[in-house]
């Protein structure tokens, strides 16, 4: 079986959507310094692009987290594959996300890391799919909701592959 992309979002389209994100964070940490935290492995690409049209302060800090072992179904059960090197006590904490599906891992992860005592706590995702959430997660800043399809492309990742594409595909399988 091979497979193919088809553009979903293209480059130019991931690039306005987020400098106008970065507007809004912008406009809403007015004064105050952002500690983000990036989820490893998919969030790098957007975290990086995000970060350079912050104006303000930002600090940077990476998770990574699985609930996903060797298959390519969640098994429920999330995993810190590697924590935070910081304290998050007193900081205003933007979580970055490439992409929020069934909710399970945020759910989990945002929960957690309120218990650390950030002085606020919101979550910024690349790509949304609501019709998979099964855990309701507050996401404060959405790029692109997109429909259930299997994406790659922009840190999105199909068995490590495409995760360098500049913009966002839809993973398209054919029998040989």
């Amino acid at each position: 079986m091979s497979e193919r992309v088809k553009v979903l979002i293209s480059e130019q389209e991931v690039s306005n959507r987020i400098q106008e994100i970065a507007d809004m964070i912008n406009r809403d940490y007015a004064g105050k310094n952002i500690h983000l935290i990036c989820v490893l492995k998919g969030g790098v690409f957007f975290t990086c692009e995000l970060a350079k049209k912050l104006t303000g302060k930002v600090s940077f800090d990476f998770m990574s987290v699985s609930s996903y072992g060797d298959d390519t179904k969640s098994s429920g059960v999330v995993r810190i594959v590697k924590d935070l090197d910081q304290p998050l006590e007193g900081k205003d904490v933007l979580v970055v996300e490439d992409i929020i599906d069934s909710g399970r891992t945020l759910s989990y992860l945002m929960e957690m890391l309120k218990g650390r005592n950030p002085e606020s706590l919101r979550l910024c995702t690349l790509l949304d799919k609501p019709d998979r959430r099964v855990k309701d997660v507050k996401v404060d800043y959405v790029c692109f909701e997109i429909p259930d399809e299997f994406v790659v492309g922009y840190g999105l990742d199909y068995m490590q592959h495409y995760r360098n594409l500049p913009y966002i595909g839809v993973i398209e399988f054919m029998e040989d």
